[in-house]
């Protein structure tokens, strides 16, 4: 007879899995695709390690697993992504945000940070929308713009604002880059793509089969995307205004000198919590 099987024996069978499959912290994964699996909170899952799993719940847990082992991302799979706290909407448009990308809003509001202040924002490749809706989550006064040049993704932008109730302070649109944008923005934010084409195939399963390639391809020598942000960004930003870009391992220097050849002035780098510069900060000449 099979032994029943509670969440806890069900979280080490899985881990086990993982682990097996080369997953790193197989046993939060596991924790994970548990709860996903089952619909529970992570709070629950710890509280219930003794109940026991049923046997169409332990069917839905190993055929979640089957996905993840098969290197399919669990974000993907339930189409949500959590990001600054806050819970976005993905569709195949939208790239996965990752947790690295929030130091270009840590960066940034660091730089806006007057919450009573009716700052004007602009996200140049918005995706999901999740640097701007993050931003505005946090500075109850501003509104923004996001543009991106997939319709599928601003589309995933106006449904992300709407759920989290920032449709009347965000407006999304499909454009290139910023060509079809006026006026003057406190801040102008960017995660473009950066990756060099050659090196496209070499990602992980994860980002290279399940993220659209035209959000992370930025050309010969990945930086063609920055190249076209930067020639707008002096008539974009208002006096004093900020831009903060995601940068790519190592592109620090070269993205500096592009910013520096358009007019800007460099401030800084800041790294994400590995320690890698990750986004650049630059400020428009007054």
């Amino acid at each position: 007879m099979t032994q029943p099987e509670t969440i806890g024996s069900t979280i080490m069978s899985v881990a086990q899995a993982l682990a097996n499959a080369g997953f790193d912290e197989p046993r939060r994964r596991a924790r994970r695709v548990i709860a996903a699996s089952l619909a529970l909170s992570a709070t629950e899952v710890f509280a219930g390690l003794d109940r026991m799993v049923t046997e169409p719940e332990s069917e839905r847990v190993f055929a979640l697993l089957a996905r993840v082992v098969a290197r399919e991302p669990l974000s993907r799979i339930l189409g949500v992504r959590e990001f600054w706290g806050l819970e976005f909407l993905l569709s195949p448009d939208t790239l996965d945000p990752r947790p690295e990308s929030e130091t270009i809003v840590e960066a940034a509001l660091a730089r806006l940070p007057d919450r009573n202040r009716a700052y004007r924002i602009l996200d140049l490749g918005t995706g999901s929308g999740c640097l701007l809706l993050a931003l505005l989550s946090e500075r109850p006064m501003a509104t923004g713009v996001g543009i991106d040049c997939a319709f599928g993704a601003a589309a995933a932008a106006r449904e992300n604002a709407q759920r989290l109730g920032l449709v009347g302070r965000a407006d999304f649109a499909v454009g290139d880059w910023a060509a079809a944008i006026t006026g003057r923005f406190d801040a102008v934010t960017a995660n473009p793509p950066y990756i060099a084409s050659s090196m496209i195939a070499t990602l992980s399963p994860e980002v290279r089969d399940f993220d659209p390639r035209v959000a992370l391809d930025g050309g010969g020598d990945g930086l063609g995307c920055y190249r076209a942000i930067a020639r707008d960004l002096p008539r974009l930003m208002a006096p004093h205004g900020i831009f903060a870009g995601e940068l790519g391992l190592g592109q620090d220097c070269a993205v500096a000198g592009i910013i520096a050849l358009a007019g800007l002035a460099f401030e800084t780098t800041v790294p994400d919590l590995a320690g890698t510069p990750r986004c650049i900060v630059a400020r428009a000449q007054c």
